[in-house]
């Protein structure tokens, strides 16, 4: 524990120097030095901070020329080539913090709602409940925190793996085990194929083991899959003969099984997807939009196209599940613009929209009328198979304080699999850390 404290201590000094500049930059630099919350000019102009994509900024430009003398909304860009998950969450918090009304909508992944509620709108009165019954109960799920609408979706996620079909359909039994990947291996059946196409030499499993998020949606699929929720009427299950389970079959990948290399402790997504392009690997597990939102140099680009979906593997005797991933949208308290911004967040799930940011950037719609529209089901089929693998989603915990609980459940599953704890060690000095308050990351 001394250990640890000393680690985060060390690590939240210099992650405080960093993201005052990173706000500094994000706030006062990307947004014009004459913005004034209080304008009273003619456009109504609403900042908001996201990871801009192509998409996103195409999505932008329809609403500006929509609304055009009246309303425009002008992009705070925070890029995942430039600031991680964590980092964004860092930089909003401390921004929220000092009470700035230079953002007026803001972009959370689903797990962050409970921790930006206090920072944001209440969104009962925007939206009716005719208006949230038009999106999928997956994605609108995750916006409530103690009863009331805080957040509105933008777009959904789910866990899945990607394989090489190229590799794989020169095996002579290929048609069927297709079927099997689609519908959810085992992993028992997992491991017995990683055996047997050893002497290919290409790398099997490619996952993200570094010590964050990511890790942590490989541990929870493993343990929600089993039954097991890491909270039980308010009592945290994480000393338990499927937590154990779990984390022994990621570090046994590495270490025992030796299927996925050593370097996926280093791993958050990008590099690994750029680690499985380059080398060969099998399988990665990712999510649905990896090799869209991504630059990959030519040698790795030409291998996309043989990079085809499968369901995560699940234990036998099972339920396959994969953890819900995506993002939602919030109003800032102080935004003195919310009325126009709530025009916006409406703007965004529109049929028309939703159906516009999956086409140019892979982003799953929230919106029930695409899966209704027989027209761009045929056009897009792979969507009929992503809401079959929404199907079997599972959420992780809804709590204020969960990226607190994640931090340290991710650090010492991280320590496991490198072979630096044993299982059962790891789990009881999480549970000890989550329990004893001492280790506060933020």
């Amino acid at each position: 524990m001394k250990k640890l404290n000393k680690i985060l201590s060390v690590s939240n000094l210099l992650w405080g120097s960093v993201l005052v500049t990173a706000v500094a930059f994000a706030i006062y630099f990307v947004i014009p030095a004459n913005y004034s919350g209080s304008s009273h000019s003619k456009v109504k102009k609403i900042y908001y901070a996201d990871n801009i994509s192509t998409a996103h900024q195409e999505l932008i430009d329809r609403f500006n020329e929509e609304h055009a003398g009246k309303i425009e909304v002008v992009p705070v860009n925070l890029p995942f080539s430039k600031f991680s998950t964590n980092e964004r969450k860092e930089l909003l918090t401390r921004a929220f913090r000092s009470k700035t009304n230079r953002i007026d909508v803001f972009a959370v992944d689903l797990i962050w709602v409970p921790r930006f509620a206090k920072w944001s709108e209440p969104l009962d009165n925007y939206f009716s409940p005719e208006e949230e019954s038009q999106l999928l109960k997956y994605a609108i799920n995750s916006c409530y925190f103690q009863g009331r609408l805080v957040a509105h979706p933008f777009f959904i996620d789910i866990g899945l793996m990607y394989y090489r079909k190229d590799i794989l359909r020169k095996l002579p039994d290929y048609p069927a085990l297709k079927k099997t990947l689609k519908r959810s291996i085992t992993w028992e059946d997992f491991i017995r194929l990683g055996r047997r196409l050893k002497p290919l030499n290409h790398p099997f499993y490619v996952f993200q083991a570094d010590n964050y998020e990511g890790l942590i949606c490989s541990f929870y699929e493993t343990l929600l899959g089993q039954g097991r929720p890491l909270f039980r009427n308010g009592e945290l299950q994480l000393q338990t003969p499927e937590a154990r389970r779990g984390l022994q079959l990621l570090t046994d990948l590495v270490n025992r099984y030796q299927l996925a290399p050593r370097v996926v402790t280093q791993f958050k997504e990008n590099p690994s997807f750029h680690y499985a392009l380059a080398k060969d690997a099998i399988f990665v597990r990712g999510w649905p939009g990896a090799f869209i939102n991504n630059t990959f140099p030519d040698s790795e680009a030409k291998k996309i196209p043989d990079m085809e979906m499968a369901a995560v593997p699940h234990f036998k005797g099972q339920k396959p599940v994969a953890v819900y991933g995506g993002w939602d949208l919030m109003i800032s308290k102080e935004s003195t613009q919310k009325k126009e911004a709530a025009q916006f967040l409406k703007f965004v799930v529109r049929k028309d929209m939703q159906e516009l940011l999956y086409e140019k950037g892979g982003y799953i719609p929230i919106n029930r009328a695409v899966y209704q529209d027989s027209g761009f089901l045929k056009k897009h089929p792979q969507l009929i198979y992503l809401r079959h693998l929404l199907d079997m989603g599972v959420y992780r915990p809804s709590l204020v304080e969960y990226t607190r609980i994640s931090d340290i459940i991710s650090y010492y599953t991280h320590l496991a699999i490198q072979g630096e704890l044993p299982v059962s060690e790891a789990l009881r000095r999480a549970a000890e850390a989550i329990h004893s308050k001492r280790v506060l990351v933020h």
